[in-house]
């Protein structure tokens, strides 16, 4: 059970707008909210599931009605001096919060069965949440107000989520007021007395550092080592606490720091199992809301003192969120704490391991915490979810090239029978997979097939995917190669083509395929990929690696050039192209950004665009080159692409599908991204994307809200033409096109 003391994220008034009390709902993920009269007394409850009734009840609702028209009278209440028996009780399957009130009826806190979340400032420790990352600064500053402030700068750039102190009152600490000059201590204690005597930072010294840490963006949190310092620092209302190893069996501390109602982050070391237990009975007791942290409090610790198995049991110990607190050498075991489960991460932090004192020694330097917080982030995506698997994009792209199909080894007309003697098994494997075999014998063909042609998967549906005209406001195509396209065209109203061209393409002759000029235009993708495995970047900083990038899109602008004769072009034909930036093992600092997209500009300055238009096309953070991921850094942040319009006269080919994955790795609004880029939008690939690297899908088959998309484009860029970008989509003839088609129609 914890008793939440911060509860405005649970109240509306009485006369707030029931929308209001939605919002909070939403906002607070318990699923309920207490309405509260002006004065604070508790008037009622509202649930998801009240709101739910109330809208089936009422067909002509009203959002805007007061909550105290619809909130729940009767409730379970408890008044603040009951017991933690009397408020265990009352929980059931149906109640798991209870308002806890005073004597006036004033609402004072809630008694939750389990935490709703465990929550440090904006930071939620929980299972599917990044683990939170702690740099122990304690009094590594050696008594300097400066350094403590380079040590903040420094575990910021390096990826600390979090900055932690040591407070102590020497005086009410030791038993001889910290008296460093007391030839009666032990060595130990003299030597720790003389480094807090000379090393400690006043309380004054003390608040100036963590409101340096609130200026800079960044989280401080502190240990108070004795009840004095813990005054002081709730009075600073330091959000949360970490309590010290040495005092886990200090449970007079311990009482007083749980008392106040805040998180506590809870150290092991030094502590024995029946202790850790104990006090993880205490905390229980006075509704701490806690998480534990494994910890050998030796300084280094040998690695086989550390134990890591025992965060498993540490975990059942304390019921409740687990991590890890190391002073052993190097970065790899906090990497491995958090491949087992570990959601807060604490190590010592230094600017210099030679200087004074014992706590520098087992303290990272900023470039090693850097390396420690990137690798935790990597484990962390590597983790992922205990779901089922799905094949990645990436895979998809492999299994393609180097999986197999089943093909057929005759020609076969519509409405006859498949049989076992027709089908091989071939590569490439972008048909239909070989276990399919036996659902495809004795099935009536609803297509003709030639010896050689790929079995689809929508040769065993019901449904039949077939082009045909369609009605679209913009123009409208669908991607080609020169052997496809003549197949493309037919019996549909397409008013433009775009050629996707391989390097090996640019061998061809157009004139091969092309004999008579055709109706529609035509916009040609450049390809990224070259022969030697040169990808195209025209901001590389290899001047004879961007000098072939260069050479290559000339030959792009020739090849645009000797198709125009045979197409029905109004304007310059458009070269989209992928302008480079990418980078092999992580994203390139945001800083060298705009140098970059001017280093692009450069190299388009140096081609002849009278006769067609280069669009540099919107990216996605990992695009797939080679069958694998890289990290792309150019033309995906829409201030960057804004910026690069204006100043250059660019227009662009936006990717719904590459920006929709920028904004969701990044943290961005897709609406607001499209109604700063759309306005410098020539040319559209429409297409369906999720998570941060699933591009290229079926509409409908990703997150995007094509709805508001067509919204925004149609005001902004109504005269930008578009195709379905789909992942496959010209196999069968093109039926992952007509699909997407269909399924645009009645938004564009």
């Amino acid at each position: 059970m914890i008793i939440e003391r911060n509860i405005i994220k649970f109240i509306v008034f009485a006369e707030d707008s029931l929308l209001n009390a939605l919002r909070k709902i939403s906002d607070n993920k318990s699923r309920l909210v207490f309405s509260v009269s002006e004065s604070g007394k508790l008037e009622g409850v509202l649930t998801d599931g009240d709101i739910r009734r109330w809208l089936l009840e009422n067909k002509d609702a009203d959002l805007n009605i007061p909550v105290n028209k619809v909130s729940n009278k009767h409730y379970v209440s408890l008044h603040e001096e009951a017991t933690t028996e009397e408020i265990i009780a009352q929980f059931n399957n149906r109640i798991s919060t209870i308002p806890i009130i005073d004597k006036q009826g004033h609402l004072v806190s809630l008694a939750q069965e389990q935490a709703a979340e465990f929550k440090i400032g904006e930071f939620v420790i929980a299972k599917n949440e990044p683990s939170f990352i702690i740099a122990e600064i304690g009094n590594n500053h050696n008594g300097s107000v400066e350094s403590a402030f380079q040590l903040v700068d420094e575990a910021i750039a390096a990826g600390a989520d979090c900055v932690k102190f040591q407070m102590r009152s020497m005086k009410e600490l030791y038993q001889n007021s910290g008296d460093a000059s007391d030839s009666s201590e032990d060595l130990g204690a003299q030597y720790t007395l003389d480094l807090l005597s000379r090393f400690q930072l006043s309380t004054e010294e003390m608040i100036q550092v963590f409101d340096y840490c609130k200026n800079k963006g960044t989280l401080p949190l502190c240990t108070p080592w004795d009840k004095e310092s813990l005054v002081i620092l709730e009075e600073y209302h330091m959000p949360a606490y970490k309590v010290a190893s040495a005092d886990l069996t200090n449970h007079d501390l311990l009482q007083a720091i749980a008392n106040t109602g805040k998180p506590l982050i809870c150290s092991t070391g030094m502590s024995s199992e029946s202790e850790i237990s104990e006090a993880v009975k205490k905390l229980k007791g006075w509704n701490a809301n806690f998480v534990l942290l494994h910890c050998n409090s030796t300084y280094p610790t040998p690695f086989k003192d550390i134990h890591l198995n025992y965060l498993d049991r540490l975990a059942q110990i304390g019921d409740c969120p687990i991590g890890y607190s190391g002073h052993e050498r190097g970065i790899s075991i906090p990497i491995a704490a958090v491949a087992k489960g570990a959601k807060v991460i604490e190590k010592h932090f230094t600017m210099d391991r030679e200087l004074e004192g014992n706590d520098h020694r087992v303290s990272l330097l900023p470039i090693e915490f850097k390396e420690m917080v990137q690798r935790i982030r990597e484990v962390e995506q590597a983790l992922g979810g205990n779901t089922q698997r799905r094949i990645t994009q990436g895979e998809m792209m492999n299994r393609e090239v180097l999986a197999k199909s089943l093909i057929i080894n005759c020609d076969l007309a519509p409405n006859e029978t498949i049989k076992e003697e027709m089908i091989d098994i071939k590569s490439p494997g972008k048909g239909l997979p070989p276990y399919r075999k036996t659902e495809l014998i004795g099935k009536t063909t609803k297509r003709s097939f030639s010896s050689g042609d790929f079995f689809y998967p929508s040769d065993l549906e019901e449904k039949n995917i077939s082009r045909r005209s369609y009605q679209f406001s913009r123009p409208f195509g669908v991607p080609v190669r020169y052997h496809d396209m003549s197949e493309m065209i037919k019996d549909t109203n397409l008013d433009i083509v775009e050629f996707h061209l391989s390097y090996k393409d640019m061998e061809e002759k157009p004139s091969d395929y092309l004999t008579e000029t055709k109706d529609t235009g035509f916009v040609i993708h450049s390809p990224e990929l070259f022969t030697g495995d040169h990808i195209m970047d025209l901001c590389a900083d290899d001047d004879s690696y961007r000098q072939r990038s260069i050479d290559e899109l000339k030959r792009v602008v020739e090849i645009t050039e000797n198709l125009t004769p045979y197409f029905n072009n109004k304007e310059r034909p458009m070269i989209i192209i992928n302008a480079g930036g990418s980078s092999a093992d992580d994203f390139i600092p945001t800083t060298e950004r705009d140098k970059l997209h001017d280093r692009i500009a450069n190299s388009l300055s140096q081609i002849d665009q009278t006769n067609v238009e280069i669009i540099p096309q919107t990216m996605p953070p990992f695009p797939w080159h080679f069958g694998g991921q890289r990290f792309h850094n150019l033309m995906m942040m829409p201030d960057d692409i804004e910026r690069f319009c204006k100043k250059y006269g660019y227009r662009i080919c936006l990717d719904i599908s590459h920006s929709q994955l920028a904004c969701n790795y990044f943290g961005l609004s897709f609406r607001d991204f499209l109604n700063k880029v759309s306005p410098y939008c020539a040319h559209l690939h429409v297409v369906d994307g999720e998570g941060v690297d699933g591009e290229g899908l079926q509409i409908g088959d990703g997150n995007t809200d094509f709805g508001m998309v067509a919204d925004i484009l149609n005001h902004h860029a109504p005269h930008a033409s578009f195709i379905p970008e789909i992942w496959q989509g010209h196999k069968n003839k093109g039926e992952g096109f007509w699909e997407a088609l269909e399924a645009l129609e009645k938004w564009f």
